[in-house]
């Protein structure tokens, strides 16, 4: 009688592991450094990351954060983002954002910002604060930030998008470094306890014709507030604010595009007033 041989089985090929977290963090992290190293913008990154999770895209933001330092690259401060409650309503969020400053990013007043450094770049007028002191306590006062203060001066930041188009989320700019890119800091600087932030009057011209208008209420009620919550956040989140760092502490009213061969010019009531230029040809 002839033995009966069984059919083989092929076994079924596992299923493919979905990426973990950490390689998604790292991979969108990647695509954001590209796209600012080659100045070509990407899709938006949400979709990428768990949805409202801005945990997730501070990791992002972290991860290259820490390349830039090991690049060798100089933190010099920090941004505030979403400042206005209006934005705030409009992205979904209840607290601004923020980013990191470095010293690649400065430029001195009225210097020209060349192609190739932007894709499409926008202004906002804003309050910088310098420090003179540490604000590395846990629970820092509006005291602490007065006594930590150097000086203010007037501020244009350059805010630019890595996402095509400027459509964004909070979980997108988030990732972006808060759509940091440049800023340019005016050249007289002003005691704090000389100034009224909170009723600062703020005009931004281009060509002579206004193309943004503020004041310091504008910002969380007041930037000493801004920077209030910024530095108990970076306290909690372990990159504290240290003596010498720059603090641009929010716009005082509407981002505004820009385009090639514009100059900008931001006046603000007591701290003077400082210019943005870009180069022509483009």
């Amino acid at each position: 009688m002839a033995k009966k041989v069984k059919p083989s089985v092929k076994s079924a090929k596992p299923a493919a592991k979905a990426p973990g977290p950490d390689k998604i963090i790292k991979s969108v992290a990647e695509s954001l450094f590209e796209a600012e190293r080659t100045m070509v913008a990407i899709p938006p990154v949400r979709e990428l990351l768990p949805e409202n999770d801005l945990g997730a895209a501070y990791r992002v933001q972290d991860v290259n954060t820490k390349r830039a330092l090991a690049a060798g690259r100089r933190l010099v401060g920090r941004k505030i983002g979403l400042t206005a409650v209006a934005v705030q309503k409009q992205l979904g969020v209840d607290q601004p954002d923020y980013g990191m400053l470095f010293a690649d990013m400065a430029l001195p007043d009225g210097e020209e910002v060349g192609h190739g450094r932007l894709i499409k770049p926008r202004v906002e007028a804003e309050v910088a604060f310098v420090l003179g002191r540490d604000l590395d306590q846990e629970q820092p006062t509006v005291a602490d930030v007065i006594r930590a203060t150097d000086f203010c001066v007037p501020s244009i930041e350059i805010v630019d998008s890595r996402i095509a188009d400027w459509k964004i989320k909070i979980v997108d700019t988030v990732a972006d470094n808060a759509s940091a890119a440049m800023f340019v800091l005016g050249c007289e600087p002003k005691l704090l306890r000389k100034l009224d932030l909170r009723l600062c009057g703020m005009v931004m011209e281009c060509k002579g014709e206004p193309i943004s208008v503020g004041a310091g209420a504008a910002c969380l009620g007041n930037p000493v507030v801004a920077v209030l919550w910024l530095a108990r956040t970076m306290t909690r989140v372990g990159r504290p604010l240290k003596a010498g760092d720059i603090v641009m502490s929010g716009a005082l009213g509407p981002m505004t595009p820009v385009a090639w061969g514009d100059v900008v010019e931001a006046r603000i009531s007591g701290l003077g007033s400082v210019r943005a230029a870009f180069a022509k040809g483009q």
